[in-house]
């Protein structure tokens, strides 16, 4: 068939060119064998440089073989094929103006011209996708990267990301010619546009093509597409075809923003853009929460391509709005992400037309309504958004107290995200605020003062122009007589809208809205209205008129502050957002500071580094003229946060200074001027002069010598001779001095001797005389003094019990002394014997009691500490002393020392040798210390005769002293220690005796383990001092496993819902710390719903959902969460009263449930479902249904509906005949429930264990013969229902027994259960 005779149709697919088609249809004759390829090629370039590209007309078939074999061929005919349809098309491009500018061109030319055309582009395209699929596969295959690549190129010398872009470049060419002429009627054919742009959109789906390599092949595809678009009616089906590959390639959502960005900007085709935005806006949002990768494309294409042509996009936003009532939240961030970006780049300034302002507010107002969205993620990005807007300065004036509304309330948000952008937020509101760099109340008062002075002007000059709406309705009325005759008839109805105002006031809800009636009327000139509304406001809102008045900024201020101190979540941002508003001047910033401190010891480095910057931004870089000026800056920005600062407070800040004078980082100037105010060189208070004792003291954390050089300077500041004494200082001082040493206990790398002063220094000198001195005059702060003092000495002193000794000696004395001279003093013998006063004897017990407990801490640490160095060191030089044949013949000592054993035996003497020190020494008649133990004793135990409450206080805790260092004593003391505990009415003293009750639990677990009862019921004091010691005692003995945790952690639970925010706070923190030890709170939640719920030791309903609100929400584990189900519903058929049943629904509907959590609850519908008659058990179950709905799977859908129709039947029929009902289910409940008939009547009130009968020591828990081992015997029979607070027995409740029952040898603390050991 001659060339001219046939038509070239574009088939769908390859194989279409083998068939017969219609008449005149081109059809492949022959496909060639791969041997007769190369000669085939080399016979269509020798016609194409006869016959030009019509050539292809006659050699087509060996294009089209080369493509069929095409995986088979060699590389290198396939780049010549390549290269040769490059020049084919090329030339063919070249004389196509010509051709179609030829007015004489006959049918049949340009009949073949159109079939060489359509060939040579099918065969280019056809090529290009060959390489592109072939390329593509290459990099499947090559995970490695980069090696096979580099080899192919290499070997070939061909890189085809190279070849692709010439390709298109030479494609967009042709378009852009007027080629539609060569088609009949001059309509350019469908197929042959979509063969050109269906390449392009291959291309695209290459994962490597949005890669940085491959920018200019994406440039030549959006050029290809801009020109197909402009003149080839392409745009229903780019649009159709966008949307599909967004869908479904997540990594072209830039690239398709890049191309219709440029399409609609540099090719005019902004239609496109509301073409694509409304095939968007059409998609079903209920579709959209199934596609997660489809949302995902669209909204990353929407947020682009807001940020690239807001302008255009912003006439569509309309058709997205239903996005943002969708379920989907990554859509709702888009919209609203676009939004703001149409706020920042279109409707931004004040030269706004008033549509513009509408359009910019309705967006804002969309973005404020979305701060409250129900997904964190949404309420987050709003936040970010707005940071922005208020960063750029887009944000009006008149919105800045509503969307810092918005972001204080959102400090208070659950998820930790959402706070973060809130502080981020604030922050930028500070940076970026209009009003002044410095915001103070002494910064702002100037500024104030002159708007205040400019708007009143401003009124002035209106009410020059205007009526006043101030003034007294009668002068109004005279004055504005001959303006208002015009409103005669107004004025004339003005009794009726007197008497309709009142009502309109009454009906009003906020004071805002009356007054903007009144600007209305004022702005509408009804000036008599407005003053009559105005009178009736002032008498109807008199109450609140000064609210109105109030400084929001103030009120945010305070508000804001409250909120940030109970966050440690987002903790960088909170410390740059305080170091900002520090900055700018804020008065509250310091308190903010303070609560900064703590944070130094966080275990996470940033947040450590964080606060160190935030202290360097704020206290090593101030201002100053000179050094001395800069120090002197510091040192009084540093002494403000000392001001009644806690000891919590100055441990934090002296950490943060030691950190500093490690680093060099505190100017020699800064310490020069404290040893200046210390010496009082520089005048000073005395206040100020404690402060600079004070930072030296933490100074010398970071270097000793600061202090250590000035050793005797230091001792003549606060230890001088002077009367009366500064104790505060003189405090000070013996903190600053004991900053010097190391106070660790040695450790075995340690080969020098510890740091020790003679007992002939004058520092212990003055420290003897100035305690022994002080003793006799009451002076409350000498017993603080005195405290340190004594520590001191035993850190610093050689032989420091000596010294202290000589103290307790001479004081002693001088209590006889005065002792004596009241008996000389008394006239008549037959008086009542002379009393010592009451200062003098607490000062002595408390004296005792410091020296004790310091001596027991000298002989642990220091003496312990130098008997494990002098050992070490004397058996190394042993060891180096020893001849070759001894080591060769000491194998087996060798190996002892080897795997250890030697040292551990050396240990085990020298700490056996410490106890027995301590056990049979310190408090044997011949110590100084046992003199006092009479005196103290005498004093506990007779709290009638001496009642003074500081002496009770002082020597309860001296008590606890002495009976930490010996456990005999100890034993023979508990009793009292207990009973003081349970009965003082002293709050001082209970809270006392409960730290030194903890302290000697984890020295002594054995003997305190028994009494481990009583330490929980003072989680229930009365006093709330009481309770928050009882809750950090408890808190840190459970968390270091010291005390068993048994049901009565539930008295912990209670705290949760406890008046003072610290003690539920306290609470909180520990149940948080719990939950890390594994299944602990598991373990522990059916007792404590036992216990809780239980109508005579529990607590009310509602606090009882709070409680266990929270201890639920530990619970994540699936398999807890079964088992617990399981639990609850099974405890239904034990439950008592109507109360513990509706406890246990509520926690049942508090679980996390899952489909199989669901199951187990219909397992064991037949224990609760005659319950379902109960309106609030039936509700909480429905609850239930409720959230299993919101997650559900369709194939669980069944289930549910299934549960859900069986809670209803019960539910009615429980209401309609109750009584049938209850016959009906007496035979199933009355089995399980006779089985512990006697363990429910055994319950014991919490008074029985704090009853006022004599206090007497408990029994251990293994005396159990009255009571056999019911738990273990219920297990055998494996019931259904495993709440150990069900089988519980007597002596779990009670705590007190008589004298002959006192246990005399405990097992150790880590022994099992009484419950789990056989009887």
């Amino acid at each position: 068939m001659a060339p001219q005779m046939y038509e070239f149709h574009l088939p769908l697919s390859p194989e279409e060119l083998l068939k017969s088609g219609g008449v005149n249809q081109y059809v492949v004759q022959e496909v060639l064998s791969i041997r007769h390829l190369p000669p085939q090629l080399r016979a269509f370039q020798a016609a194409f440089r006869a016959q030009g590209p019509l050539a292809m007309l006659e050699h087509f078939d060996t294009i089209y073989s080369i493509l069929h074999h095409f995986r088979s061929i060699d590389p290198g005919l396939k780049e010549d094929t390549l290269e040769f349809l490059i020049k084919v098309v090329s030339r063919h491009s070249q004389e196509l103006p010509a051709i179609l500018d030829d007015t004489t061109l006959s049918e049949s030319d340009r009949n073949a011209h159109l079939n060489a055309l359509k060939m040579n582009c099918y065969a280019l395209i056809r090529l290009l996708e060959s390489f592109e699929t072939s390329q593509t596969n290459l990099v499947d295959l090559d995970l490695g990267g980069k090696g096979k690549k580099t080899r192919t190129k290499a070997a070939h010398g061909f890189d085809w990301e190279e070849e692709r872009q010439p390709i298109l470049q030479l494609l967009t060419q042709l378009l852009q010619l007027d080629i539609r002429h060569l088609w009949k009627h001059s309509i350019i054919e469908e197929e042959f546009v979509s063969l050109v742009t269906g390449c392009c959109y291959r291309l695209l789906e290459n994962p490597t093509i949005s890669h940085q390599k491959n920018r200019p092949t994406r440039d030549a595809i959006t050029h290809l597409l801009g020109v197909a678009l402009t003149r080839y009616n392409h745009m229903l089906s780019a649009t159709v075809k966008i949307i599909q590959m967004l869908q479904h390639f997540e990594h072209l959502a830039p690239v398709l923003v890049a191309a219709v960005s440029l399409w609609a900007t540099d090719y005019g085709m902004k239609s496109i853009v509301g073409e694509i935005v409304r095939e968007i806006g059409q998609k079903c949002p209920q579709e959209l929460s199934r596609d997660p990768s489809g949302t995902k494309g669209f909204a990353a294409f929407l947020t682009e391509l807001a940020e690239r042509v807001p302008a255009i996009l912003m006439s569509s936003m309309c058709i997205l709005l239903d996005h943002l009532d969708g379920e989907n939240y990554v859509m709702r961030n888009a919209v609203l992400a676009a939004m703001a970006e149409m706020v920042l780049q279109v409707l931004n300034g004040d030269q706004l037309e008033a549509a513009a302002r509408d359009t910019r507010d309705q967006f804002l107002d969309t973005l404020q309504a979305h701060g409250h969205d129900v997904n964190s993620f949404v309420r987050s990005r709003v936040l970010q958004l707005f940071t922005r807007i208020v960063q750029q300065k887009a944000l009006p004036l008149t919105r800045f107290q509503a969307v810092v509304a918005l972001a204080v309330g959102r400090l208070a948000d659950k998820s930790v995200l959402v706070c973060k952008n809130a502080i981020q937020l604030l922050a930028s509101f500070l940076a970026n605020n209009p009003f002044s760099c410095k915001l103070s109340d002494t910064d702002l008062a100037g500024p104030l003062q002159k708007e205040t002075q400019k708007l009143q002007e401003m009124r002035a000059q209106r009410r020059t122009a205007a009526a006043s709406a101030v003034l007294d309705p009668e002068e109004e009325w005279e004055a504005m007589l001959p303006e208002l005759k015009s409103t005669l008839q107004q004025l004339l109805q003005l009794p009726q809208g007197e008497e309709e105002i009142p009502e309109q006031i009454a009906n009003t809800e906020t004071t805002e809205e009356v007054k903007g009636r009144i600007h209305q009327l004022l702005a509408k000139a009804s000036y008599k209205q407005a003053i009559s509304l105005t009178r009736e406001a002032t008498g109807h809102f008199q109450e609140s008129e000064p609210f109105s008045h109030i400084d929001p900024e103030e009120s945010e201020e305070t508000r804001l502050l409250n909120i940030l101190g109970l966050i440690f979540k987002v903790v960088q941002e909170v410390i740059e957002f305080f170091v900002m508003v520090f900055q700018f001047g804020v008065p509250q910033a310091l308190f903010g500071v303070r609560r900064m401190l703590p944070l130094i010891w966080s275990k996470e480095p940033g947040v450590r580094e964080a606060v160190l910057h935030a202290f360097r931004q704020l206290y090593l870089n101030p201002k100053g003229d000179s050094a001395r000026a800069k120090a002197q800056a510091l040192i009084q920005n540093l002494s403000l946060l000392l001001v009644d600062a806690s000891v919590g407070t100055i441990q934090c800040l002296e950490e943060i200074l030691c950190e500093f004078v490690r680093n060099d980082e505190l100017k020699p100037a800064v310490t020069q001027l404290l040893w200046e105010r210390a010496t009082e060189k520089v005048a000073c208070c005395p206040l100020e002069r404690c402060s600079s004792v004070m930072l030296l003291g933490m100074m010398a954390r970071g270097k000793p010598e600061i202090v250590g050089s000035n050793l005797d300077t230091l001792v003549g500041i606060g230890l001088d001779e002077k009367l009366p004494q500064d104790y505060r200082l003189a405090q000070q001082v013996c903190h600053a001095i004991a900053n010097i040493s190391d106070r660790r206990k040695p450790s075995l790398g340690k080969r020098h001797p510890p740091f020790r002063l003679p007992q002939e220094h004058r520092l212990f000198e003055r420290l003897r005389e100035t305690v022994t001195k002080g003793f006799v005059h009451p002076d409350p702060l000498w017993i603080p003094f005195k405290e340190v003092a004594v520590t001191l000495i035993y850190q610093l002193a050689e032989g420091p019990e000596v010294i202290c000794a000589q103290i307790l000696q001479g004081c002693a004395k001088q209590a006889l002394e005065k002792l004596e001279e009241k008996r000389t003093s008394q006239e008549d013998p037959k008086e009542s014997p002379a009393m010592l006063p009451t200062f003098l004897l607490m000062n002595l017990l408390s004296l005792a009691g410091d020296v004790a407990l310091q001596q027991l801490v000298h002989l642990e640490q220091a003496v312990s500490g130098e008997l494990c160095r002098r050992r070490v060191l004397r058996e190394e030089q042993e060891h180096k002393t020893k001849d070759p044949k001894e080591k060769n013949t000491s194998s087996e000592t060798t190996m002892e020392e080897e795997l250890g054993l030697a040292g551990a035996t050396a240990d085990d003497t020298e700490a056996e040798l410490i106890r027995g020190i301590c056990e049979m020494e310190l408090l044997d008649g011949k110590q100084t210390l046992a003199a006092f133990v009479p005196l103290l004793l005498k004093v506990c135990n007779n709290p009638g005769l001496y009642s003074n409450p500081d002496l009770s206080a002082a020597a309860s805790l001296a008590l606890g002293k002495f009976c930490m260092i010996s456990a005999t004593f100890c034993d023979s003391q508990l009793r009292l220690l207990f009973t003081m505990l349970e009965k003082s009415p002293l709050p001082i003293v209970r809270s006392n005796l409960m730290v030194a009750t903890g302290d000697l639990a984890i020295r002594f677990p054995n003997l305190v383990d028994p009494w481990t009862p009583h330490l929980y019921a003072r989680l229930r004091d009365p006093a709330q001092q009481v309770r928050k010691t009882a809750g950090l005692v408890m808190t840190h003995l459970i968390l270091k496993d010291m005390v068993k945790v048994k049901g009565q952690v539930s008295e912990m639970a209670v705290l949760l819902i406890d008046p003072e925010p610290q003690i539920a706070a306290l609470a909180k923190n520990f149940f948080n710390e719990l939950s890390h030890k594994g299944n602990a709170i598991y373990n522990l939640l059916p007792d404590i719903i036992s216990r809780l719920s239980d109508p005579e030791l529990g607590v009310e309903e509602e606090p009882f959902h709070t409680i266990m609100k929270q201890l639920l929400s530990y619970i994540t584990k699936d398999k807890q969460t079964e088992s617990l189900v399981e639990k609850l519903c099974q405890r239904f058929r034990t439950a008592r009263t109507e109360r513990q049943q509706r406890d246990l629904a509520y926690c049942v509907s508090q679980l996390p449930l899952t489909e199989r959590g669901l199951r187990k609850m219909l397992d064991n519908f037949d224990c609760f479902g005659d319950k379902l008659s109960d309106e609030s058990i039936f509700s909480a179950f429905l609850s239930v249904v409720g959230k299993l709905r919101r997650w559900a799977k369709p194939e669980s859908k069944a289930v549910i509906d299934e549960f859900e129709q069986k809670l209803r039947a019960c539910h009615t029929r429980g209401l309609d005949g109750i009584d049938e009902l209850e016959i009906g289910q007496t035979g199933s409940q009355r089995a399980p429930s006779a089985k512990k008939p006697s363990t429910v009547s055994r319950h014991q009130p919490l008074a029985s264990i704090v009853s006022d009968n004599d206090f007497v020591t408990p029994e251990p828990r293994r005396t159990t013969r009255r009571h056999p081992n019911t738990q273990q015997r219920a297990s055998k029979k494996k019931p259904k229902v495993v709440f150990s607070s069900d089988e519980s027995s007597e002596e779990d409740l009670s705590a007190e027994m008589t004298e002959d029952e006192t246990p005399k040898k405990t097992t150790p603390i880590l022994r099992a259960s009484a419950r789990k050991r056989r009887p």
